[in-house]
């Protein structure tokens, strides 16, 4: 029988490796652009939505634990994983079908702007192993580890959510369709 520091050193191995062929994966399809096929500009709606969505899925999810519903906290957390997967097909589509949109804002507010921006993305790919790590200390029944980093998870991923929301906001009258 395998023992719990096993698993969870394999885990740690997988989610290493995840999380750095993510970033680094996205980063080298940013430059690859697919000819001859349609732009996929009807997504960044759908996936800010979905953003949205998993803001409140994140809320939800904490209210479940703390009503001591953990079956209902698990699927809620499950779901925003496959939720943040899928935004992320989703995002790697568009960017492959479609030229960056620039921002178009002029003054203070294009400042603001590019810090939400900014933020956002390096906090998307930090939060990818601190959410893989979260995860997988439940799964692994390490419930107190996994409440200590779901303390440090939780309000990074709900801030890239809802700046995802924010970010399409705000650059979403520049969009050409």
């Amino acid at each position: 029988m395998e023992t719990i520091e096993l698993r969870e050193k394999r885990f740690n191995r997988v989610i290493t490796v995840v999380s750095i062929l993510v970033p680094v994966v996205v980063a080298m399809l940013f430059r690859v652009k697919l000819p001859n096929v349609e732009p996929l500009t009807f997504l960044p709606p759908i996936y800010a939505t979905i953003n949205g969505i998993t803001a409140l899925l994140l809320i939800l999810a904490v209210w479940a634990i703390k009503q001591g519903k953990r079956k209902l906290h698990q699927n809620i957390m499950t779901t925003c994983i496959v939720l943040s997967g899928i935004f992320l097909l989703m995002y790697i589509a568009y960017h492959m079908t479609s030229e960056s949109t620039p921002f178009g804002g002029e003054g203070n507010i294009k400042y603001v702007y590019y810090f939400i921006l900014i933020s956002h993305i390096i906090l998307s790919i930090l939060i990818i192993p601190l959410v893989l790590k979260t995860y997988a200390r439940a799964y692994l029944g390490k419930f107190e580890a996994h409440r200590k980093l779901a303390k440090i998870t939780f309000p990074i991923w709900l801030y890239v959510a809802v700046t995802g929301v924010v970010v399409y906001i705000m650059i979403s009258p520049y969009y050409v369709h």
